[in-house]
Formats: structure tokens, C-alpha cells, sequence
């Protein structure tokens, strides 16, 4: 553990090293274990507040040193409160078509106004959720959440993820001439599955997948298919210590990852795919 850090990390053995890169140096080949450190904003924030700043002050307070080959994981509400995304649904008006989806899936028409305003498509729900995708991303309610905001608000998707992520990377390299990547995270559902994980809405300074395909499993059999999801496995990972409720921790720093980094500005269609590619929702949907 590096001196200048003084909490205690959560460790776990990594993943193997080879994950977002092909080619490794005989140091990074070595095992290593995760260091995970969840840093606690003693304040929180419902406005608008410079992100950068208040990373600075909070690792400052938790006694952490951003390093080179650090990933940042950040949660995407509390990017969200940074920009000043979190909407009063008193303020609202909803148009005459949420009525009925609003009746159909037993929710409020105000919520169902926000939804489709920022959505990109809706697929359908049940009663209290909307199947929607924002930013190709699917997600009940398109992401909207009413945890961690104050009475009567809610908490959009943040701006821009990817661009506000890479700005805040170069932002760290000229403070610290380190290299760094960043994950922005929410937490998901995944389908029959009970409970919630991470998931990666944006990245930026990683490779966010490794593709295997045309490699060898362990009984010499061609992967075919495998593409390994790396920012969505560090969300995850930071997901479980960041917590649901109050613990106030929106900042994870990882330690000694071993994936690759990188320069270039990741684009969202490296993330995810369109919703017909997805095997999911393909055999999902009804036949016409």
C-alpha cells in the first residue's frame, strides 16, 4: 500500500492483468491484488459544484494520493448534482399524452412527463417502472431516480458523460501529470436476477472492453463471441463499496488494475449496442 494513503483498503485478487490489453510488460504480468479505496464526502451536495474541486478536496480528506494508473470511479447521480441535473416535479408540466402511459403503468404523470422528455425510445413496463433507453443505454424510468435527492425532486442523467469524464482526466493529468481512467457509475438490474450491480454509463482514459474473439479457451476451443466488459466490471466492483443509501461514498479510487489506459477520446458506441443487436431484448420482444 502506497505510504500516502492512509484508509484502509478493501483488496481483492484482480482479475488477470491481461484484461484491455494485448501486450504487457514483465512487471504487469506479475500477480497483483486490487486496492480499493471509497472515499466519504462528509457533506453532501444537492447543487451544482464544481466536480474537479471537490474530487481535490475529497481526496484530500480521505487521505488518498491519485497515482498513476489509478481508475476513478465516480457515481453518476453525483455527476448529475454536480451539473445541477435534478428537476422538481412540482415545476413540471406534462403534455396530454402522458396521461395515458401514465394511467397504463400506475405512476404519476409528472414522472411519466420527465421520462419521455428524456428518453430516446420507450419499450414498455410495469406498474411504477418504464422501460426506456437514454444514450442507448436501457434503463427503468430512463435512468431518472428519486434516491439521493431531496423531497419532491429527482435526479436526471448527467451531460454529456463522456466529454465531462475526459475533461476531468486531462484536468487531473495537468494537477498531476498522471494518467488516469475514469468510470462514471450507476447501479442496474440485471434480468432474473435479484438485487442491483453496476454499470458503466461513460468511461474515459480505459479500454472499456477486451475482445477475445479468435483466442483460445482452456480446452483450446476458439472464443467466438467474448467480449469481456472491463468498465462495467470495475463499476460493479465500486458499486458494492460506493453503498445504496446514505453512506455518502461517490468517489472509488482502484488501485494497481493492471488494464490498459489510454489517451484517445472513447466514444459511447464502445460501451453499448443497439438495442436489436441485443440478445436480451431480441428474443424479448413480440413477434408482429
Amino acid at each position: 500500500m502506497p505510504a500516502a494513503n492512509s484508509t484502509t483498503p478493501a483488496t481483492m485478487k484482480t482479475i488477470p492483468p491481461t484484461i484491455g490489453q494485448k501486450k504487457q510488460s514483465q512487471q504487469q504480468q506479475q500477480q497483483q491484488h486490487l486496492e480499493i479505496y471509497p472515499l466519504t464526502v462528509h457533506t453532501p451536495k444537492f447543487t451544482s459544484f464544481d466536480l474537479f474541486e471537490d474530487l481535490l478536496n475529497t481526496t484530500h480528506q480521505n487521505n488518498i494520493k491519485i497515482e498513476n494508473g489509478d481508475i476513478i470511479i465516480i457515481s453518476s447521480k453525483y455527476i448529475s448534482n454536480s451539473q445541477g441535473r435534478t428537476l422538481d416535479l412540482k415545476k413540471v408540466k406534462p403534455y396530454p399524452n402522458s396521461k395515458a402511459i401514465a394511467a397504463k403503468y400506475h405512476m404519476s404523470q409528472t414522472l411519466t412527463e420527465v421520462i419521455q422528455r428524456e428518453s430516446d425510445q420507450i419499450f414498455g413496463g410495469i406498474a411504477g417502472f418504464i422501460m426506456a433507453t437514454i444514450d442507448n443505454i436501457l434503463a427503468p424510468n430512463a435512468g431518472i431516480d428519486k434516491s439521493n435527492a431531496k423531497k419532491g425532486k429527482v435526479v436526471l442523467y448527467p451531460n454529456n458523460p463522456y466529454q465531462t469524464l475526459e475533461h476531468l482526466r486531462r484536468k487531473i493529468f495537468l494537477k498531476y501529470t498522471v494518467n488516469t481512467g475514469i468510470i462514471a457509475v450507476d447501479s442496474r438490474l440485471m434480468p432474473a436476477r435479484i438485487g442491483t450491480v453496476g454499470v458503466a454509463i461513460a468511461c474515459a482514459g480505459i479500454e472499456p472492453t477486451y475482445d477475445q474473439r479468435s483466442q483460445k479457451d482452456l480446452g483450446g476451443n476458439p472464443l467466438k463471441v467474448t467480449i469481456q466488459a472491463v468498465a462495467d466490471s470495475f463499476a460493479t466492483i465500486a458499486n458494492h463499496v460506493m453503498g445504496e443509501g446514505a453512506e455518502s461514498r461517490p468517489y472509488v479510487i482502484i488501485k494497481k488494475s493492471g488494464i490498459a489506459l489510454t489517451t484517445r477520446q472513447i466514444q459511447s458506441n464502445e460501451i453499448t449496442i443497439p438495442h436489436q443487436q441485443c440478445v436480451y431484448m431480441r428474443s424479448l420482444q413480440k413477434k408482429k
